[in-house]
């Protein structure tokens, strides 16, 4: 098999893994035929039609599969002239249950039977050390096909040893069956670097070269090392003493650190909420790692060690460091950003220009964001403006709706269906810089407030919301009460029709900033409850990789807009009441406290909380599809300013070996998930057989 991760990668290729949209993970996967499968199994008559097609032995009127057929043929592996016979031999043996040397259609349906089951990976590999098919495995088929990888030809491994005789016996005729080969197979590599230890320790001192280490690691953990480790072995081991020299603890704390990666982010993730970006100190990395694992403290150290190397030390981890760090295993894109441009190279560069570019970039997605928004739940807004512009004890007869379903049923029926829509267009010269600019500010004030960890406090979270709202108000306001007159002009009997510019110069410019503190009243709180609330509503749904799809970023908008909308409604009531034109009868208002009073004497208290279910059911959705789409937006178009990404937005994912199913039509049922598989068995357990993968 290949030595290097890059002879995997041609292997997944093979495998022809899929692109996720964020859409997609809204879906769950297909259930399979089977409590304790995954993978849905073939048809039997098409199973036979694509086995006839690669089989090439004809025997006593039955079709056959040499190795050759399967691997080569079959599969695709080990195209081309020169190939290692004797591994394509073994991965045959694989399905060859008989051991004659052929392949029936009953072994392969067996096989693809085999590949459904969640264990797959275990119980292929068994079955190629079963090289007799007894159902169990001895000492000398053990040691016959570890003699056989590359991993034995670079640092032998001792078969006498004790690890031998607790396995088999002291005379070698205990066999081990299949649940007791995935520990032994777990058990061996650890066993075979401790071997590769005293091997390179020739003078028993408990020590040896950094260069040896690198040696022993490349050779018998090389399923282990990412890249970046991999480069910095020496660099890491000669600063783990201050010299060239790599203690026996030290080595075996470096072994069970890339052994337990996965624990390792997970531990992250739990003190950091899930919050990816976080960058967290090793005192606070180690005080997480003792409430929930025994993870020592060299092996944090080494960590640490390990992420300084990666980047400028800075005493601190992040997620993306333990990315690196962690063995390599294939990713696949949640989202595939259409465009993707690194504005800066590093940080440091990161200038006022940079950002002044930043929050333009911002302010045009935002915009977009709003417009998607607003366009959905207009007709909401509509019925909601109209309600509460609804006022009792002025003249008999005015009360035109009994409720909000009432208002809307009238309005198609006296105005169409483009009544609910009427004054949209308004609304949308507003709603796009409206929302823009809340984004905008929001985002920035959020930056400068965050700490160099990527922490912010809840006092910061409030007044970054509360700058987004009041920045809006002075644009806002004027095209908010445009749209509210336009909105309650089809509720007059008129030939008139009611436009835009019309309102414009009976109001004025002073007119136009009518109720603007009532605006205030109502923007700059709503904001403070809203993104605050969707913040950490993010790091709630988030899954356990710290990443938010499509699903849980709306509902955490949508939430979060249901206490924002409805707690502020009275605010929205008397700036409602200020913006709309009195007709005649109707009582007018001076200001925000001269409306608080009339509105409580004339109507009572419950006057105040009109419209509140049709503003929540406008605002909680207009909002949840506008964060919905600007998160989105950020991630297909995305643009590195040298600062952080937006939280849960991560786009690449481990992919699971059921996910990583092959291109090729032959290959149904198990068989698509075949040659990830065999993949597997090598980044997993270290089995590379000599020339595995080669392309011709």
């Amino acid at each position: 098999m290949a030595t290097e991760n890059a002879d995997v990668t041609l292997l997944e290729e093979k495998a022809g893994m899929e692109d996720y949209g964020l859409l997609s993970l809204l879906l769950s996967r297909a259930s399979c035929e089977g409590s304790q499968q995954y993978i849905r199994r073939a048809d039997s008559d098409r199973l036979r039609e694509v086995f006839d097609k690669y089989a090439s032995v004809e025997k006593d009127g039955s079709n056959y599969m040499t190795p050759n057929d399967f691997v080569r043929g079959f599969l695709g592996l080990y195209e081309g002239p020169k190939y290692n016979q004797q591994a394509v031999n073994m991965l045959g043996s694989i399905l060859d249950t008989s051991k004659d040397g052929l392949i029936s259609f009953m072994e392969f349906q067996a096989f693809e039977g085999v590949l459904c089951q969640p264990d797959a990976l275990y119980k292929a590999a068994f079955q190629m050390f079963d090289t007799n098919g007894s159902g169990s495995i001895t000492h000398d088929e053990f040691e016959d096909i570890i003699k056989k990888t590359t991993l034995y030809e670079k640092i032998p491994f001792d078969f006498k040893s004790d690890f031998m005789t607790l396995h088999f016996g002291a005379d070698h005729a205990r066999t081990v069956s299949y649940a007791e080969f995935s520990q032994l197979l777990h058990d061996f590599h650890e066993e075979h670097a401790v071997q590769a230890f005293k091997q390179y320790d020739k003078k028993r001192s408990g020590a040896i070269a950094a260069m040896d280490f690198n040696d022993i690691m490349v050779s018998v953990k090389s399923h282990l090392l990412s890249e970046d480790v991999k480069k910095n072995l020496v660099a890491v081991a000669g600063s783990a003493s201050g010299g060239h020299q790599v203690t026996f603890p030290y080595f075996m704390a470096f072994n069970s650190l890339l052994n337990n990666m996965e624990l390792v982010k997970k531990i992250y993730l739990n003190f950091t909420k899930g919050n990816s970006s976080l960058e967290v100190t090793k005192e606070e990395f180690l005080y997480a790692a003792q409430q929930m694992s025994q993870v020592t403290p060299l092996e944090i150290d080494i960590l640490f060690q390990l992420s300084g190397f990666l980047h400028q030390s800075t005493g601190r981890v992040t997620y993306e460091d333990l990315e690196r760090i962690a063995p390599y295993r294939p990713m696949r894109f949640l989202s595939r950003p259409i465009a993707e441009v690194k504005a800066v190279k590093s940080p440091d560069e990161r200038g006022f220009g940079v950002q002044l570019l930043e929050s333009a970039y911002r302010f045009t997605l935002g915009s977009i964001a709003g417009a998607a928004g607003a366009t959905v739940v207009y007709p909401i807004d509509l019925v909601k403006t109209r309600m509460q512009n609804q006022r009792t004890g002025s003249y008999i007869g005015e009360l035109m709706y009994r409720n909000s379903w009432d208002c809307a049923s009238k309005v198609i029926r006296h105005e169409g269906l483009f009544g609910l829509y009427r004054g949209l267009l308004p609304q949308l010269v507003g709603v796009c810089p409206e929302k823009a600019i809340k984004l905008t500010v929001n985002d920035l004030v959020r930056d400068k407030l965050t700490s160099g960890k990527g922490e912010i406090q809840a006092w910061a979270e409030v007044l970054a919301g509360g700058c987004a709202g009041a920045s809006q108000v002075m644009f806002t306001n004027p095209l908010e009460i445009v749209k509210i007159r336009l909105q309650v002009a089809g509720e007059i009997a008129s030939t008139a029709k009611v436009r835009a510019w019309t309102v414009i110069k009976d109001l004025g410019i002073r007119g136009l900033y009518k109720g603007s503190r009532a605006c205030f009243l109502r923007d700059i709180p709503f904001s403070a409850i809203y993104f605050p609330t969707y913040a950490h509503c993010k790091l709630k749904f988030a899954d356990e990789m710290g990443h938010n799809g499509a699903g849980s970023l709306l509902l955490s908008a949508v939430i979060a807009g249901v206490p924002a909308a409805y707690l502020v409604t009275p605010a929205d009531v008397i700036k409602t009441r200020l913006q709309v034109a009195a007709r005649q009868g109707q009582t007018t208002y001076s200001g925000v406290l001269d409306a608080c009073r009339k509105i409580w004497k004339e109507e009572g208290g419950q006057a105040f909380w009109k419209g509140g279910p049709a503003r929540v059911f406008r605002s909680a959705p207009q909002f949840g599809f506008t964060l919905l789409t600007y998160e989105i937006l950020q991630r297909l178009f995305y643009i590195d300013f040298g600062g952080r990404r937006p939280t849960g937005s991560q786009v690449k994912v481990p992919v699971q070996t059921g996910e990583m199913k092959s291109s090729n039509p032959d290959h149904i049922g198990g068989y698509r998930v075949a040659l990830a598989t065999f993949s597997g068995m090598e980044t997993k357990f270290g089995l590379l057989l000599p020339r595995y993968n080669v392309a011709a």
